[in-house]
């Protein structure tokens, strides 16, 4: 028998298939600056816990977040990216620019020498974001949105 199958299309396919992944892929960068600002609203928010005047000791306990005084850390959190890092992969990152922002979060030597306590405030909203599954929800939202049409 000197038949045979032909199989036609494969060009169409590949062609949608490259479409489903542009689609993907644009869903997901959209998705992780979504997240990333879902973040830095968070991060924000939990920097307003409590607040004292300026020159007057902090009332935030260890392990607390650091105590609003002039705004300076809360205005300092932004958002860089996203950005492409490997194949379908995209990171943004958050956090503060103020120099004193790292400190607060994890403890350690300040300036003049004193130690101070960490008062996380990055890493707790964090969690909350996971722990709600807002997170989660932004991207499922956008990769439905991306397959649907």
């Amino acid at each position: 028998m000197s038949g045979g199958v032909k199989i036609t299309g494969i060009a169409e396919i590949r062609g949608q298939l490259q479409k489903i992944d542009r689609d993907v892929q644009r869903a997901t960068r959209l998705a992780t600056a979504k997240a990333a600002h879902m973040a830095e609203v968070a991060i924000k928010q939990i920097l307003t816990t409590s607040s004292h005047p300026k020159n007057t000791p902090t009332p935030s306990a260890p392990g607390e977040p650091p105590s609003l005084v002039t705004g300076t850390l809360r205005r300092s959190i932004k958002v860089t990216g996203p950005v492409r890092v490997g194949m379908g992969r995209w990171a943004a990152e958050v956090g503060p620019t103020a120099v004193y922002g790292r400190v607060q979060e994890l403890g350690g030597t300040a300036g003049r020498g004193s130690e101070l306590p960490p008062r996380p405030y990055v890493q707790p909203a964090f969690e909350r974001l996971v722990a709600s599954g807002a997170i989660a929800q932004a991207y499922h939202a956008a990769w439905r949105a991306s397959l649907s049409h």
